[in-house]
């Protein structure tokens, strides 16, 4: 009984064939005449066994007394064993819908993506999972958990919603355990994602699933990509070592400070990168185009009807983000591409959409000037923000930190550009803003409150934000406002207080992780991007591509940007900066569609400076 259903049913089956045997054998010996006028030992063994399956066949027996006697004993044995049998399929059935139930069995699916643990991550990188998959036919999403089926798959649905075409498959296992492992397929699987639990070190856990991926044989024909992140960079190394080369590991904080750092430079950048990783809108994607061989980056811009390339992968794996505009593509060459979905990139079958001449407005190099900075609170990402802070900044550049503790500058590496004081300050407090001279600042960094929990953190976020915003009104816009934010719904609530820029950075990290499970390469471009190194996104003011009030269409801003060595990736509208969803940016705008800019919109562009 120990071994289970499929051990009983054989033990009733040869219960069943001994009694039918023995019965058959005894009325051979003591009636044969009736077994020789039922068709001898063949005979009376069929009628027995007959006999053991349907207790009605026994209704017209005829015969000796010994033999309708051993008959009776074949029929009322048959009944214990066939409701034996059924007792035995009842319990094994529902032992194994129970089982199903809690999520035990292993999944059968193939070219699947794996998340790894639980926690609010699963949320976000799934519904980013369901949009980029919107135009396959079929895909799937397993998550495995040591929490109940039932409530992950309730959970999803609450929070998700509908998922399309993409199938979400729930299992309830360590993932620590190799052998929970396989109850998601990992040898099948596309990608694996490792998620970050919410607990205190959560690192150390993404490290050890990484070691329990590391353990288990994989075919190395088909290893699936592993992604994960790490939210201390001192883990970097060992999470490394522990992935192996087969896996990626992003360091969640390097990329929330360089974008912090990037969107206290260009007012609006958050906005243009949320869209960017968001597969809602407009993404970056990897093309290979063996038949642009020969030609220039320059050229390379005109190539595509839908799409506008941004740069370039090498088949060493080295990118180039707008490279010099005569750049020969080489056939082994991936060109990156911006564009809504993959199946929209298209190679221009026509000639492109006319310029305008007319409409091109020469710009002058912006002028580079030392900058005067606000830093209001403090966090661990603090050191790091600074110091790269001061690889962007001109010499000269003024760094006044202000937060209600003691001096945490001291400790700071001596910086190059920055000249970093420190002011204490309650930045809930409006008196003891206003005694910083916030008008003698153009840009302010509002950071989070790491030592409260991330709603009372955000809380006291917005109550800084809103001072600053009516300090700002009452002293004529003088300054940008970046702000950190922990929970993405708070966003929608900051909108009241107009700051120039969000940064969620749970949630970036959560969408850079579903952008790499669909293509681990696409680090090397997001790393590019943010590199102080090189070409970054800008947001430059419209007059110095279009004449302000004149119509033409994006076309002619391509160019208008090429000639300035730069790449045009869109535009935003002033009038819609504040407006959620997509706060004024647009990417990848039809060529042709008629365009007017205002001297207050902003051409968002790929340039070196």
């Amino acid at each position: 009984m120990a071994r289970g259903t499929p051990a009983l049913i054989g033990w009733l089956a040869l219960a069943s064939g001994v009694m039918v045997v023995v019965v058959a054998s005894l009325a051979v010996l003591i009636a044969p005449r009736d077994s020789a006028h039922n068709g001898s030992w063949p005979g009376v063994l069929w009628r027995s066994l007959l006999r053991t399956l349907d207790p009605g066949t026994m209704g017209g027996d005829g015969g000796s007394a010994a033999y309708l006697g051993l008959m009776l004993v074949v029929t009322i044995g048959g009944i214990f064993i066939v409701s034996a049998l059924i007792g035995v399929l009842t319990t094994g059935l529902e032992n194994r819908i129970a089982e199903l139930r809690k999520g035990r069995s292993r999944i059968i699916e193939r070219d699947h993506t794996v998340l790894l643990g639980w926690s609010d991550q699963v949320f976000t990188v799934i519904a980013e999972l369901v949009e980029a998959n919107k135009s396959e036919r079929r895909s799937y999403v397993a998550v495995l958990a040591d929490r109940d089926r039932v409530d992950m798959e309730e959970a999803i649905r609450a929070r998700i919603g509908d998922t399309g075409r993409t199938k979400v498959i729930c299992r309830r296992g360590n993932p620590l355990k190799v052998a929970d492992l396989e109850l998601v397929s990992p040898g099948t699987a596309r990608s694996i994602v490792v998620l970050s639990p919410p607990v205190d070190d959560p690192d150390t856990h993404v490290i050890k699933v990484l070691l329990s991926l590391g353990s288990r044989r994989w075919d190395e024909r088909r290893r699936p990509h592993v992604i994960a992140a790490v939210h201390d960079s001192a883990n970097l190394p060992a999470a490394h070592l522990a992935a192996g080369p087969a896996a990626r590991v992003i360091d969640a904080d390097d990329l929330a400070i360089r974008l912090i750092v990037q969107s206290h430079r260009e007012s609006g950048l958050s906005a243009v990168f949320t869209d960017l990783l968001d597969f809602e809108g407009h993404e970056l994607y990897l093309r290979p185009e063996p038949s642009l061989e020969g030609i220039t980056y320059a050229e390379a811009l005109d190539a595509y009807e839908l799409g506008i390339p941004a740069g370039l992968r090498h088949a060493d794996g080295t990118v180039a983000v707008n490279p010099p505009m005569d750049t020969v593509l080489r056939a082994d060459d991936e060109v990156i591409v911006l564009a809504e979905d993959d199946v929209l990139i298209k190679l221009a079958s026509r000639r492109r959409p006319e310029v305008i001449e007319s409409a091109i407005e020469v710009g002058t190099p912006r002028k580079t000037a030392p900058e005067r900075t606000l830093l209001l609170g403090w966090n661990h990402r603090a050191p790091k923000i600074i110091a790269l802070l001061d690889e962007f900044v001109e010499p000269g550049s003024v760094l006044q930190v202000a937060a209600n503790r003691i001096d945490p500058t001291g400790v700071l590496a001596p910086p190059h550009h920055l000249s970093v004081g420190f002011t204490w300050c309650e930045p809930t407090d409006r008196p003891s803003l206003e005694k910083l001279d916030v008008g003698s600042f153009q840009h302010i960094i509002v950071l989070a409150d790491a030592d409260r929990d991330p709603e009372h953190a955000d809380a006291r976020t917005l109550v800084t934000l809103l001072h600053l915003r009516d300090m700002e009104e009452y002293l004529g816009d003088p300054y940008s406002i970046v702000s950190e934010i922990n929970d993405d719904a708070n966003r929608e609530v900051a909108v009241v207080t107009k700051a120039d820029d969000f940064v969620v950075s749970d949630k970036l990290i959560n969408q850079v992780l579903a952008q790499l499970s669909e293509n681990q390469h696409m680090y090397g471009v997001f790393m590019e991007l943010l590199d102080p190194e090189g070409s970054e996104i800008y947001l430059k003011p419209a007059p110095g591509y279009l004449r302000p009030g004149v119509t033409a269409n994006f076309a002619t801003v391509i160019e208008a940007a090429r000639r300035r060595g730069e790449t045009a990736l869109g535009y935003r509208r002033r009038e819609r900066f504040h407006e959620p969803p997509d706060y004024g940016v647009v990417l990848n705008p039809d060529k042709a569609a008629p365009l007017t800019l205002t001297a207050d919109d902003r051409v968002i562009v790929l340039a070196e400076n």
